[in-house]
């Protein structure tokens, strides 16, 4: 039998919290392509980026990052680490599980090197993020097929598809959520990392669904293979039955907007405002499209967007976390594993066929 491997890739986080070191992460991070796609003429991109955002951001970067820094680093490495264990020591000795980052270390590329000298196969890619957005899973896919044809050209590379409405999954969201829910509340809000309402339409292969047809998340289309509002409104709803919610007692929103042209709403920040206006001042909020706090959950949410809604007038805000190292999390990973391990691989067509093919080009 070939050696075969898990690889879990997660976004990443800057060495330390220091200016150079945010500098350097966010030119990998925005240097992106799929994270900042315009203007389509690169040299102007590379300028803008470089030239512009990145020195003008990375002090501030460094500051929030400062707020939710640990004795032993970055919160989302940490987790991630932890996450790569626990998962070993499920699987035991029916895979080795390795850990590669998007931007910033581990690198995709010095995982892909190091499974090479352990003399790795077969692997099954399991990008941490549970829905398809060409930001987050694409970048993420993409970039390890690029990696492995250039260092492992005949390591053979399977793919957990975005894992939105996996039964498994939304078991492990409902227990990590739980126990949040036992006390009284007067709202439930899905808070989504947000991205340009553009980045929709470039996703729809067909060009004629997503934001065209009326209610295109819950109209069934093959669009929804590659649309993240589409998945993300998938996996609320798969929740909201578990947890037999009240329809009326939660909604959706959207976090981390950029300037310049319209992304996904409604905003986060907005909502925090609004609600002690609505008499909702007892709220309960979940970050779905992460499986580790980071950033975005641990000082956005936890942090600003707590003192946001409390000045507004709220009294009470309870942050759920993430999925983290959760024993349910774990659980559902092992799962998926055993599934890849026992035979079952996914079809290559739509999702795979698609990153497979940017990989190429």
């Amino acid at each position: 039998m070939p050696k075969r491997a898990v690889l879990l890739a997660n976004l990443g986080s800057p060495d330390s919290t220091s200016t150079p070191d945010l500098r350097k992460y966010l030119n990998e991070f925005l240097g992106d392509d799929r994270v900042i796609d315009r203007p389509k003429f690169k040299p102007l991109r590379k300028l803008l980026v470089h030239g512009i955002i990145v020195p003008l951001r990375s002090p501030r970067s460094a500051k929030a990052y400062q707020e939710i820094w640990t004795d032993q680093g970055s919160p989302l490495v940490v987790t991630s680490k932890s996450v790569q264990k626990k998962l070993a020591a499920t699987l035991a000795t029916e895979a080795p599980v390795y850990l590669a980052m998007r931007y910033g270390n581990p690198s995709i590329a010095s995982v892909i090197t190091q499974m090479v000298a352990d003399g790795i196969e077969e692997v099954l890619m399991f990008p941490q993020y549970p829905h398809y957005a060409m930001s987050s899973w694409e970048t993420v896919a993409v970039k390890i097929y690029e990696e492995a044809a250039r260092l492992a050209p005949s390591m053979k590379i399977t793919s957990v598809l975005p894992f939105y409405e996996d039964a498994d999954y939304i078991e492990a969201l409902y227990q990590v959520t739980a126990p949040y829910l036992t006390q009284p509340y007067d709202h439930l809000l899905f808070s989504y990392h947000g991205i340009p309402v553009r980045h929709l339409r470039e996703s729809d292969a067909s060009q004629a669904h997503c934001t065209i047809v009326g209610d295109c998340c819950n109209t069934c289309s093959a669009a929804h293979a590659t649309c993240y509002k589409a998945q993300l409104t998938k996996t609320t709803q798969a929740f909201a039955r578990r947890a037999q919610l009240d329809p009326a007692k939660w909604s959706i929103s959207f976090q981390s907007r950029l300037v310049g042209e319209p992304w996904l709403s409604p905003y986060t920040d907005r909502k925090f405002e609004e609600f002690p206006h609505e008499g909702k001042k007892r709220i309960v909020v979940m970050t779905p499209a992460f499986v580790s706090d980071c950033l975005e959950t641990l000082e956005e949410i936890a942090g600003e967007g707590k003192q946001e809604f409390l000045h507004a007038g709220g009294e009470s805000f309870q942050h759920v976390p993430c999925l983290n190292d959760q024993p349910a999390y774990i659980d559902f990973l092992a799962g998926r594993v055993r599934r890849w391990l026992g035979g079952e691989t996914p079809t290559k067509t739509g999702i795979l066929q698609h990153a497979e093919t940017l990989a190429k080009a």
